[in-house]
């Protein structure tokens, strides 16, 4: 898919930004079609597969001079690699004025006319909400916008919040919310997908959540922690993860009983969240977060509904 929003960022901090696309492939590829790097002079960002592919691609895009090319790479005879297949790379320039824009990109890369399989495709877009496939039709090609389908939010910018965030903000169709109770809490640099929210009064900020969000609990107050869990259960959510120890959860699990949620209710919140076989680093709990994470996309959860607030903490 076409992450306009990530293009958009990269050319307003680096002005000319080149975008290589894997168009198609035949047989076996580093990565699948729509996969996609965005390059500058002094560096990159996203990846269409590492190795002998990717190192060429940056030096060609670097040098590109046109606004379009197209090539067809076979990976054995041209690089050397293994995979046997071949892949075809669009390699577009983009400034601030030509960052495109709708829902669906397509254009040509051969300079052809829009056939007529491509305005058919664009009116099933437009009128039945119909979104295609990357793909290279007849001189065109055709990518969705990236619209995230997952909404995280994250309460807590310490250690274990920004070893998350970095892991899991290149993910492709995931948005983060980031909560803290103060701007400072915060690094000065917050990735691209990642939205900062600093909010005083930490838990009311829950009401702000979509009720399909998935939510992951780790500030640096467990009371804190509780609140939230409480307005999450109240305010309802997709999935709920609180970072923390057996005895932690058992005393949340009491607590949450003593504020009116039901045995049942309380079952939605998961905890201790990841792998805790992997250990207690930041990195290493990261780690089993996203894991998790993107092995709970194969399952999906159903909404915890909303109900009145029972009391407050």
């Amino acid at each position: 898919m076409f992450d306009l929003p990530a293009l958009t960022a990269a050319v307003q901090q680096h002005g000319r930004v080149a975008r290589v696309v894997i168009a198609s492939h035949d047989g076996s590829a580093p990565r699948e079609t729509g996969a996609s790097m965005l390059v500058w002079a002094s560096g990159q960002s996203g990846t269409i597969g590492g190795g002998a592919l990717e190192h060429q691609a940056t030096l060609a895009a670097r040098d590109q001079t046109q606004a379009c090319t197209l090539a067809r790479i076979p990976l054995g005879p041209a690089l050397g690699q293994c995979c046997g297949g071949a892949v075809t790379l669009v390699t577009e320039v983009f400034t601030a004025s030509t960052l495109p824009q709708g829902p669906i990109v397509a254009r040509s890369v051969d300079g052809s006319p829009m056939p007529l399989a491509v305005q058919r495709l664009m009116a099933q877009a437009r009128g039945q909400g119909a979104q295609p496939v990357t793909q290279l039709l007849q001189g065109w090609l055709v990518e969705p916008v990236l619209t995230p389908k997952r909404q995280l939010w994250l309460w807590g910018a310490g250690h274990v919040g920004r070893a998350i965030v970095a892991v899991m903000a290149p993910l492709p169709d995931l948005s983060i919310t980031w909560v803290d109770v103060a701007l400072d809490r915060f690094p000065n640099s917050i990735p691209s997908g990642v939205t900062a929210l600093p909010a005083p009064e930490l838990a009311q900020a829950v009401a702000l959540a979509p009720r399909d969000a998935e939510h992951l609990i780790l500030t640096f107050s467990h009371l804190l922690d509780l609140d939230i869990c409480h307005r999450a259960l109240i305010h309802g959510f997709l999935r709920c993860g609180l970072i923390g120890s057996a005895t932690k959860w058992a005393r949340f699990q009491k607590r949450l009983t003593e504020l009116g949620h039901s045995p049942i209710e309380i079952a939605k919140i998961t905890c201790p969240i990841g792998q805790p076989a992997l250990g207690k680093h930041p990195q290493a709990i990261a780690l089993g977060v996203a894991a998790e994470f993107l092995h709970q996309a194969q399952s999906p959860a159903q909404v915890a509904n909303p109900k009145e607030a029972p009391c407050s903490i």
